[in-house]
């Protein structure tokens, strides 16, 4: 903990240096700054010594708590091997260990793991070999993709080409390849419920296909959640369906599991939920629980055999990272996917979702409750001006961030997503704390949009 003059200039400093992400910094320079000093468990400690409930894992990401004892060791154990050694040409042990692991666990077919340093760049590493796939095998038409609307896959070009969130992405549409965009399933929203916001996806999927196949590379979605757009819930077979006309046309399907994946939605991976196998899957954030920038991109043989020739036909895949296969984060990741078996946390997930619905049940009751979607421990809560009729809170109402700020107040940080207030608590969370958690977040949503 840090004396108050100390705080006052780490301030002054932020708001003179520091551009925070997905942050209009006008508001935040008008405000205090929270500033974390250090974490222990599912707790957030600021410099000030306020404690505070990790109730959206840090952005989606921790598994096991902070300040790990386990996961430290493994990172201190590999510091005193090496810290960082190029995977272009040469190897390295955790990176080579970590692959293994990743392909026993991960859906059948996927065996050939590449990696890099955030969920956005491992999408990006998709979507570039979903393109050269086709072109290595002289199939040269086949260079657009479909994605879904409101969809998020990263911020880097090639990753917001295949987002759909208007507020995110339109400012860069000038710089970006088009693709074609189907519905996301979204069953409160559907007149049709959930029936009819199903057979809206799939038909989509179908009408393009039909009449496109020849040109799309490939069609990426978040499995079973859409996560940025509010956490949005497949209907039961979706995913699915999906896969099966991807495979009937012939176009590659790739599975962005960067958020739901290790656990969270109550499976190691949301495609094992509905026993889907893409083409690609994209891996990130929970893969080492949490402490380092790690991701992966899993392929098939069958992708990876049309890179692999003579080098004089350039069929190499042309791309990397600095710190592609990080010793560090690679170590780490192999420590955590231990914990996950060692803790059965994925098992634990799925009688802790279950407690979570059961606490949550009253507030979809309230009267701004719209709905409550949970998919494991992956919950969004939307508010509604009008129950009845589901008319939005405007965007100025700014609900969502003052739900949310209302929970801070009561000591748990999340973050929403414009009306919808995510809870994403680490997976390792105890049922005591989730109790806690929930009862806050209740509160925080029933004040914030009630007055009591």
């Amino acid at each position: 903990m840090v004396v108050a003059s100390l705080y006052e200039q780490l301030a002054a400093l932020d708001k003179s240096h520091v551009w925070h992400p997905f942050t209009q910094m006008r508001d935040y320079n008008n405000a205090d700054p929270l500033i974390i000093e250090r974490g222990e468990g599912v707790k957030l400690y600021d410099v000030l010594g306020r404690a505070y409930y990790d109730g959206f894992s840090s952005v989606w990401l921790n598994v096991h708590g902070h300040n790990v004892p386990e996961l430290n060791q493994a990172i201190t154990d590999q510091l005193g091997r090496v810290a960082h050694s190029t995977l272009l040409g040469m190897a390295n042990i955790p990176a080579i260990e970590l692959a293994e692991k990743l392909v026993r666990i991960a859906p059948a077919g996927l065996t050939k793991v590449f990696y890099s340093d955030s969920g956005a760049t491992g999408v990006e590493i998709a979507l570039k070999m979903a393109y050269q796939y086709w072109h290595n095998r002289g199939v040269y038409a086949k260079k657009s993709f479909i994605t879904m609307n409101q969809a998020y896959h990263g911020d880097t070009i090639g990753a917001v080409s295949v987002g759909a969130i208007p507020l995110y992405h339109d400012v860069f549409r000038p710089l970006l390849f088009p693709s074609h965009v189907v519905p996301y399933p979204y069953s409160y929203r559907h007149e049709g419920g959930a029936v009819g916001a199903k057979e809206e996806t799939l038909s989509a999927i179908q009408t393009i296909l039909e009449t496109r196949s020849d040109e799309i590379a490939a069609l990426i979605v978040e499995p079973i959640v859409q996560g940025a757009s509010g956490i949005i819930v497949m209907p039961p077979g979706t995913l699915r369906d999906i896969a099966s006309l991807c495979r009937k046309y012939g176009v590659l399907f790739i599975a962005d599991e960067v958020a739901t994946g290790f656990g969270r939605t109550g499976a190691m991976f949301a495609c094992d939920l509905e026993g889907v196998s893409p083409d690609f899957m994209v891996v990130g954030k929970g893969l080492t629980g949490g402490y380092l920038p790690v991701a992966a991109t899993l392929a098939t043989d069958e992708v990876y055999n049309a890179f692999y020739a003579d080098y004089e036909e350039q069929k190499s895949f042309f791309h990397g990272h600095s710190f592609t296969g990080n010793p560090l984060g690679c170590a780490v990741a192999l420590a955590s996917l231990k914990l996950l078996e060692d803790r059965k946390i994925v098992e634990g997930v799925r009688v802790k979702a279950d407690f979570v619905a059961a606490k949550l049940a009253a507030l979809a009751d309230r009267s701004h409750v719209g709905e409550v979607r949970q998919q494991g421990l992956m919950i969004g809560i939307e508010l509604v001006r009008e129950k009845a009729s589901r008319r939005s809170y405007d965007w100025a109402d700014r609900i969502g961030v003052r739900a949310s700020l209302r929970a801070r107040e009561l000591g748990m940080l999340t973050r929403p997503l414009g009306n919808v207030v995510v809870f994403i608590p680490p997976l390792a969370s105890t049922v005591g704390e989730l109790e806690e958690m929930t009862n806050i977040l209740a509160r925080a949503i029933c004040e914030a949009t009630e007055g009591s």
